[in-house]
This record gives C-alpha cells, structure tokens and sequence, in this order.
C-alpha cells in the first residue's frame, strides 16, 4: 500500500485518488490478520478496497479488510485468530465468517452470497505478491477481482463502476478467457458489465478484444431471437429482496436457494438449513 495520509473521502462509495487515512487500531487488526494467517499457512487473496486500489489508483474508506480463501479455509482461519483475541462469527456458511475486534473486522469470503462463484485453489494459484500494512501479502488477481464483483448488483451496492473503473485503468489487459471461465453459463453478466463500460468509456472500446465483443454478442443475438419458454427465472440470482415478489407472490422459482442449497451440501454432509430462510422465517 502507498504512504497513507489523514484525508478520506466522505463515505466509501466516493471514489478518490487521495490516499486514504488507515486508523492506528484497523492497521494493527489487518497486520495482525495478515501476519497470523501467514505464520500458519492458511492461503487468501486480499480483495476489497486494497485490491481496487492497486489495479485502479481508487482509494475508498472501509472499516474491513476482505480476504478471499476457499472454503475449507474459513474455520482453520477463525480457530487461528479466535486463539489471538479476535472475536470470530460464521455469518453466513455459504460464504461468509468475520473477526472483529473493536469497531474494525476482517471478512472472510469464500464466495459469492448466491453460491454461484466460488472461491477454489485456482484463485490462490493467480494471486500476486504484496504489501500490506508492512506484512507480505498475496493480493487477489484482477480477472478474479471483477469476477467476485458480477452478482454485486442490489439496490444497496451496485458494483459495475469498480468492473468498468479496473478494466479502463487496467487498458483491459486481462486474462479475459478466465472472465469467461469463471462467469460460466453466467455469461450474460459480464456482457452487462461489459456494455455498461462501453457506455461510460466509448473512446475505449477497444480496451474489451473484438473478438470477446463479438463471442458475446452473438450469443445474446441467438438468445434473443429464441423464445426459451422453459428458461428459469433468474431474478434471485441478481438479488433476492429487489425480485422478493416474483417469488413470493407470483411464484416463480427460486432459483438462488438451489444453488446455496447444493453449496451448504457440499461443506456440510449434513442437512443444513439455510439461515436466510430462518431469518425470513420462510422459503423464499
């Protein structure tokens, strides 16, 4: 990270070139996190605003360091720093666990909310060497960097200005058949990240290969010129509260409880209950 100095942008949705003034306690949190997880071998991929500010230049205030590792990760990563004085929370078993400690934490991430992209070996095999906070780090790779950002797109927090900002800072020097690999029959996703750069970049279409332009849109021409009757609804995908009445009350699958379904599955042999349906107090 450059040298930090004491001005912040107002609120972590402002986007600044001014570097961002790291408080005393969160810099000892996130050194401490790092140098723990190191000392014990537990792979991760530091994402987030750390991330964003190396492939861009934004910086952003946050109170959190994201840390991106697979999935089997998460508990020797918790027992680890649980042992240290954090204190550790599983918020969400498909993809999310926390260690705070005061009003700073750390999350670790294993996935998206949606459990359609997770996180595997080969997103620790693409990070690259860095420093954080004095600690030698590994930060996350920029093609894995967007990916996790394709289903952020609720009310709340829309990504698609971080995707368009890395690939105009990066000139689109990415891996994009890793883009591609990772958006899977998601495809669709990224052309919509894609468009929306091109509409806030046009003097830079070219930074997206032609070829890329054209493999996407070729296929959402066949898309569109099919009448797939029997195509799942994928609102819930996107998000699950803004599409809460295609479900609810128009009964229309629900598409993203299959998938966190198969995904509490496969870390706990177990029949689990997804603790958003508890939460709801329902299926959704």
């Amino acid at each position: 990270m450059a040298e930090l100095h004491p001005k912040s942008p107002v609120s972590s949705s402002l986007t600044t070139a001014l570097p961002v003034f790291l408080q005393p306690e969160a810099e000892r949190l996130y050194r401490e996190v790092l140098a723990e997880l190191n000392e014990h071998g537990v792979s991760y991929a530091v994402a987030g605003a750390v991330a964003l500010e190396k492939y861009t230049g934004i910086w952003r205030a946050t109170k959190d360091l994201d840390l991106f590792m697979e999935s089997h990760n998460v508990p020797k990563a918790l027992d680890h720093l649980r042992r240290q004085g954090f204190r550790c929370e599983i918020l969400d078993p498909v993809w999310l666990a926390k260690a705070h400690r005061g009003e700073y934490f750390v999350d670790l991430i294993s996935g998206m909310s949606n459990g359609v992209i997770m996180v595997d070996e080969s997103w620790m095999k693409r990070t690259q060497p860095a420093l954080i906070v004095g600690v030698e780090s590994r930060i996350i790779s920029p093609e894995d960097l967007i990916a996790s950002k394709l289903f952020v797109t609720r009310r709340e927090r829309f990504d698609g200005a971080d995707i368009a900002h890395i690939i105009y800072r990066t000139r689109g020097r990415l891996e994009w058949e890793r883009l591609l690999e990772l958006a899977g029959e998601h495809w669709e996703m990224l052309l919509w990240a894609l468009v929306l750069y091109r509409y806030v970049y046009p003097a830079h279409t070219d930074y997206v290969p032609p070829t890329l332009w054209h493999d996407l849109l070729s296929r959402y021409m066949q898309l569109v010129q099919q009448n797939e009757s029997n195509a799942p609804f994928r609102g819930s995908l996107v998000d699950e509260n803004m599409f809460s009445i295609d479900i609810r009350d128009w009964g229309l699958e629900d598409l993203q409880s299959g998938f966190r379904a198969r995904r509490l599955r496969k870390e706990a042999p177990e029949t689990r209950e997804d603790p958003r349906r508890r939460r709801r107090g329902q299926s959704s």
